[in-house]
């Protein structure tokens, strides 16, 4: 059974839900200047008590200002008040003047909303290298405050206010029950292009309202990271940027959560249903994408191998040119596996694409070419991978490339 289908299985989707629905949460944005185009460029999420978090952070050696201020916030004393965000500027690559800007941010905020500094998060994403506008980043905070709301609107400003080169908006909530109260799990994020694992490059927020310390809300985070945004990629590029913010404001009335509580298994799987929907939504609004992709990896010597070989799968710049190109080219598929450094008995491997069987055991199989066209002419695309060795499974996702994936990031900059 897949995890999303486990995680139904646990809890409910709030169809109508978003990162302010969890008790306790305010969010919302607004346009300060620092794009060029009118939509919102600066946002925030705000809890009404200090909230138990965690973050998990890019693996890029160049690691923008924000997040070092972020990392200090969190790892503080584990508790949160707010996260400030801004889209259009990296402030990444810009020496002391970056840390002094992010930290600014960081304090300009804490003191407009009646907190201390070491309570709030910073997050930016957009041009890397460039000084931030801190003149309109100012006037931007200043009149931030009256724009958190806890409805879904404001939450839709918050989620507007953390785009890029994003098509759409990128937010899911879902809802548990944990002795005998509805405890609720969203999420929202961004990301669109410079997508690839380690950790998966883009901005995510978590809000919960179950009560889960900030140690045991790290674990899962980070393993629900490892198997979700983790699994994702556009262009085999990790940004300087990435982060992921979970905040729990444990005003759900529940016990809280550890490794020992009957509630831990549904709040676990309730997390990465959430990181799960957001990564995928990522890989399918990658830069000038048209299909979702899906690799699948079976009978793997262990979980370890076949998550390189669905990652090399996914990531290979052939096989998402044949996917664009509704090229049903298995042999792309059997190269990658093949590099992807891992023991593969070249005798045994099975390739699908949908259910169309095109290798099986290694050897070419004759299949119909118009129902395979036809098939990756859909918005999503499934390659099944069956290495026939022993129990390991992993799952990736990623997109096509297209030529608009080229003229968008030709011209990203200017």
């Amino acid at each position: 059974m897949g995890q999303v289908q486990q995680a139904k299985a646990l809890y409910s989707v709030v169809s109508d839900g978003s990162i302010t629905t969890p008790k306790g949460f305010r969010a919302g944005g607004l346009h300060c200047g620092l794009k060029k185009t009118t939509r919102h460029d600066l946002g925030a999420i705000v809890c009404e008590v200090p909230a138990a978090s965690a973050g998990v952070y890019t693996t890029n050696v160049f690691q923008a200002a924000p997040i070092k201020v972020t990392r200090e916030s969190i790892e503080s004393d584990g508790f949160l008040r707010a996260v400030i965000v801004n889209s259009g500027n990296a402030n990444a690559v810009t020496g002391k003047q970056g840390e002094d800007d992010a930290y600014e941010m960081r304090s300009r905020f804490a003191e407009s909303i009646g907190v201390s500094a070491d309570q709030v998060a910073v997050a930016s994403t957009g041009v890397i290298g460039e000084n931030l506008k801190m003149d309109k980043v100012r006037a931007g905070i200043d009149a931030l405050p009256a724009k958190l709301e806890a409805d879904r609107d404001a939450a839709d400003g918050f989620c507007q206010a953390i785009l890029t080169t994003d098509l759409v908006q990128k937010m899911v909530c879902v809802s548990v029950e944990i002795d005998g109260q509805t405890v609720h799990i969203a999420g929202a994020a961004k990301g669109s292009g410079m997508i690839h694992p380690n950790m998966a490059t883009m901005l995510g927020f978590v809000t919960t309202d179950a009560a889960i310390g900030s140690e045991a809300l790290q674990t899962l985070l980070r393993e629900a990271t490892n198997y979700t945004f983790n699994m994702i990629t556009v262009d085999g590029d990790t940004s300087t940027n990435d982060m992921l913010v979970a905040m729990a404001s444990g005003l759900a009335g529940n016990s809280e959560l550890t490794p020992e509580h009957e509630g831990w298994t549904a709040f676990s799987a309730g997390l990465r249903y959430v990181c799960e929907v957001l990564a995928k939504a990522i890989a399918r609004d990658g830069e000038g994408a048209t299909k979702l992709v899906e690799v699948q990896v079976h009978g793997a010597v262990n979980d370890e191998a076949a998550t390189a070989i669905a990652k090399t799968v996914i990531g290979s710049s052939l096989v998402k040119s044949a996917v664009f190109g509704a090229d049903a080219n298995w042999g792309r598929i059997i190269a990658a596996v093949g590099r992807a450094g891992q023991p593969v008995n070249p005798d045994t491997v099975d390739v699908r694409i949908g259910d169309i069987v095109t290798l099986e055991g290694s050897r070419p199989v004759a299949f119909d070419e118009d129902a395979a066209l036809e098939y990756l002419k859909g918005d999503t695309v499934v390659i099944r991978v069956d290495l026939h060795m022993d129990n390991g499974t992993a799952t990736a996702w990623g997109c096509d490339l297209t030529y608009d994936y080229v003229r968008i990031n030709a011209a990203y900059r200017t």
